[in-house]
């Protein structure tokens, strides 16, 4: 009988995310008889943090602002125990340690901002597996591409969500010594997904052409570029609206900004929703108006619910969407946003030929064929 190889995952918390949702899969997907698996939060908060299958163990070192006092002088000062506590966590892995009481065999970072909490481990014979779904090469990563270039060196193996973010390293930074890795994209679990679509009608009005857009409020994601040029549209007499689902930093700005305009009628947001899919499904079309991204599973996901999909032509989306086919690419420009949008809005023929094209897309979604490569990779990684 073969012993189970111990699996630890880190992450900062599970708010409603395509990263969060990619470790979810893995841990309800990843064979349970060969693994036994652990996740290691920094903070036990976001929508999905009672998400995780009943096999997997859950630890976390603070606790989520969701148990916090609704006493605000209270919550004040547990915030300010919380971000002590992390600090120290930083500096001295026997925090996780001491929570943990385990040795693991491999520790896996699944974003970026995990690589330091599992190099920073105490246990220095388990190997270290990192995932990258990030364009380093965009500009927002400048002031700490070099010490996540560093970090990602000390992993045993990387793991690459999109062929273009591993492109992009080898084009731009040839000179980059990093350790074996491979493209491994995101599993969907369709079936689940049509399910979702089907939980709720959210009642758009038919007669206007409704945009659906899911996403973390973030100035990345291209909303504030989005709603400037909802409102040249509308000026331009056409009539249509835009509803975003998802929360983040950009929230009050963008509240601010819809009042300005004279918008808050037609380019709605509805805050962080745990089933999304219904608005995605109901909706004519889906819009991602992204400065960057990795290999949004968004898209993914939009694709098997035969929506049309209008996004920027950055990270992965490409390997994603065929331009005028299953969907339509556009710069990140307001210009460019402005004209996709109007080739949505008036050009029937060709929303009607993506839709056509969109019958058969789900074929090219093989979700056991990427569970049974990562778990190779956990065990080759683990032999040596």
């Amino acid at each position: 009988m073969n012993k189970k190889i111990k699996v630890l995952f880190r992450h900062r918390s599970m708010e409603m995310g395509g990263v969060e949702k990619v470790i979810l899969s893995m841990l309800n997907n990843l064979d349970k008889n060969k693994f036994e698996m652990t996740i290691c939060l920094n903070m036990n908060q976001g929508e999905l943090r009672n998400e995780f299958p009943t096999h997997i163990r859950k630890t976390f070192i603070t606790e989520g602002k969701e148990d916090f006092s609704k006493n605000s002088v209270i919550q004040k000062i547990q915030l300010a125990k919380r971000r002590l506590k992390l600090k120290q966590a930083e500096k001295s892995p026997k925090i996780a340690d001491a929570i943990l009481n385990e040795k693991y065999d491999v520790e896996i970072a699944p974003t970026y901002a995990a690589y330091s909490s599992v190099l920073n481990s105490s246990n220095k014979n388990s190997k270290k597996i990192a995932w990258l779904h990030s364009d380093l090469s965009q500009e927002g990563f400048a002031p700490f591409r070099e010490e996540i270039f560093n970090n990602m060196k000390q992993f045993d193996y990387i793991i690459y969500g999109s062929q273009q973010c591993k492109d992009v390293l080898d084009k731009n930074y040839p000179d980059l010594q990093l350790p074996p890795g491979k493209v491994i994209l995101n599993a969907i679990p369709i079936e689940e997904l049509k399910v979702k679509a089907k939980a709720f009608d959210p009642n758009f009005d038919k007669k206007i052409p409704t945009f659906v857009s899911v996403g973390r409020l973030h100035y990345r994601k291209g909303y504030r570029t989005l709603l400037e040029t909802h409102k040249k549209l509308l000026e331009s007499g056409l009539v249509h609206k835009i509803v975003v689902v998802g929360d983040g930093e950009d929230y009050s700005l963008l509240q601010k900004r819809i009042q300005e305009l004279g918008v808050q009628d037609s380019f709605l947001l509805l805050g962080t929703q745990m089933n999304p899919y219904p608005y995605v499904k109901n909706a004519d079309f889906y819009i991602m108006p992204s400065e960057s991204e990795g290999w949004p599973l968004i898209i993914a996901e939009t694709l098997i619910l035969q929506k049309p999909i209008l996004a920027t032509a950055v990270g992965g989306i490409p390997e994603m969407i065929e331009h005028k086919s299953t969907g339509y690419l556009t710069e990140y420009s307001q210009e460019s946003l402005f004209d996709g949008m109007k080739e949505f809005l008036t050009n029937k023929e060709l929303v009607q030929s993506i839709q056509e094209n969109l019958k058969d897309i789900e074929k090219q979604f093989d979700n056991q064929k990427i569970f049974n490569d990562v778990e190779e990779i956990i065990k080759e990684v683990h032999k040596k």
